[in-house]
C-alpha cells in the first residue's frame, strides 16, 4: 500500500506537469528530486490512477484513404480529415497535424518548419499543456513578398513559444538576386549554422506548394523573371514546391539556375535525409504539388483533407504510365 505522503508527493508532481504545465525538470526542483525520479512518479501515478488520460478524436477521419495513400505512396503514416459540417477542411487538418506533432515530439529533438497558410493554421492550433526541450528551426528563409504571418520566422517563434522551447532564426530572405548575392548569405556564419542546423532536423514539417497557386506563385512573382526566362521555367513543367525548392508532376527536381541559383533553403535531397518529414496540406488544388512531392519520396508522414487526397490519387492514375508508357 502506497503511504499517504508518498501519495502527496506524487499528486504534487501531477498537478504540477499535468495541470500547471511544468517541464519535469522544474518540478523535480520545485520538490527536491531528480527529473528521472520525477518521469517514474508520473508513471506511478497513472499506474495508481491519480492520472487518467483520454484521448478525443474530434476530427472524422478517412481511413480508407489513408490506406490507400499509405500503399501506394509507401507513407509511414498518413492522416485524412474527412468532411465535417460546420469545420473547414484547413481546421479540420491544422488539429490533426498539430496533435500528430505532440503525439510524436520527443524531448532533445529538432523541429524544423517551411512556411505556408497550412503550417500557419498548424502552429496556431497547437497548444502544449507542458514545455519541450526541443530547438525549433526554419528550412527557408523568410519570403517578403508572402504574408509575413506565414513565413518561417514567425512561425518558428510562435511554435518555440507555444511548445515552452527554444528556436534559431534564419536570418537571410527566401529569394536573392542571383547566385553571388546567395553566396555571400551563405558565406556568414550564422545563416550557415542556421541552415545546417535544419539539416540535421529529427522532424520536418512542410507545407506543399502548386506551381502557380497561392505562395508558390508569389515566389515565382518575385523573381521579376523576363518573359523569355519564365517560359524557359514553365517549359521545364514544375508541378510544386517544398521550402521554394520545384519538382515536376515525377518528383523530380527542377534544377534550373533560374530557381536554384536564388534561392536559400534546405534543398531537396537534404530534406530526404531528415528522418520524418510530415507534409501539411488541404484542398484539391494542392494534388499536383502533392503527387510530385509523394512520388519524389519527399514525405514520410501526410496530413490532409479527403479533397486533397482524393484528387491526389486520381491525379496518380491519371497520369501513370501503363505498359505502353501511355498514361492511363
Amino acid at each position: 500500500m502506497t503511504a499517504e505522503r508518498d501519495r502527496d508527493q506524487l499528486v504534487k508532481a501531477a498537478r504540477m506537469y499535468f495541470v500547471d504545465g511544468a517541464s519535469q525538470q522544474a518540478v523535480a526542483d520545485a520538490l527536491g528530486t531528480s527529473r528521472s525520479n520525477v518521469s517514474r512518479m508520473l508513471t506511478a501515478a497513472r499506474q495508481q490512477g491519480i492520472v487518467e488520460i483520454r484521448i478525443i478524436d474530434s476530427a472524422r477521419r478517412r481511413p480508407d484513404l489513408e490506406a490507400a495513400l499509405c500503399e501506394r505512396f509507401g507513407l509511414d503514416d498518413c492522416q485524412v480529415a474527412g468532411f465535417e459540417a460546420g469545420l473547414s477542411p484547413a481546421s479540420a487538418v491544422a488539429s490533426l497535424s498539430s496533435q500528430w506533432l505532440l503525439d510524436n515530439l520527443r524531448e532533445n529533438q529538432r523541429v524544423a518548419l517551411s512556411w505556408g497558410t497550412a503550417l500557419q493554421a498548424m502552429v496556431w492550433e497547437t497548444t502544449a499543456a507542458r514545455s519541450y526541450d526541443v530547438e525549433v528551426l526554419q528550412l527557408v528563409g523568410g519570403l517578403s513578398s508572402v504574408n509575413t504571418g506565414v513565413t518561417g520566422q514567425e512561425l518558428v517563434r510562435e511554435l518555440a513559444t507555444r511548445l515552452g522551447a527554444t528556436y534559431r532564426y534564419l536570418h537571410a530572405p527566401a529569394l536573392v538576386t542571383n547566385a553571388a548575392a546567395r553566396d555571400a548569405f551563405l558565406g556568414e556564419r550564422s545563416i550557415a549554422g542556421a541552415l545546417e542546423a535544419a539539416k540535421q532536423a529529427d522532424i520536418a514539417l512542410v507545407g506543399i506548394g502548386t506551381f502557380g497557386d497561392s505562395s508558390s506563385a508569389a515566389i515565382i512573382d518575385a523573381l521579376s523573371l523576363s518573359p523569355t526566362d519564365r517560359a524557359a521555367l514553365e517549359a521545364l513543367s514544375p508541378a510544386g514546391d517544398i521550402c521554394a525548392r520545384y519538382y515536376d508532376i515525377t518528383g523530380a527536381p527542377i534544377t534550373s539556375p533560374l530557381l536554384t541559383d536564388r534561392v536559400l533553403a534546405v534543398d531537396l535531397a537534404d530534406l530526404r535525409r531528415i528522418p520524418t518529414v510530415v507534409g501539411v496540406t488541404s484542398g484539391r488544388v494542392k494534388a499536383a504539388g502533392l503527387l510530385g512531392a509523394l512520388r519524389g519520396g519527399y514525405l514520410d508522414v501526410l496530413v490532409c483533407d479527403e479533397s486533397a487526397a482524393r484528387a491526389t490519387l486520381s491525379l496518380d492514375t491519371g497520369t501513370h504510365p501503363n505498359e505502353q508508357g501511355n498514361p492511363t
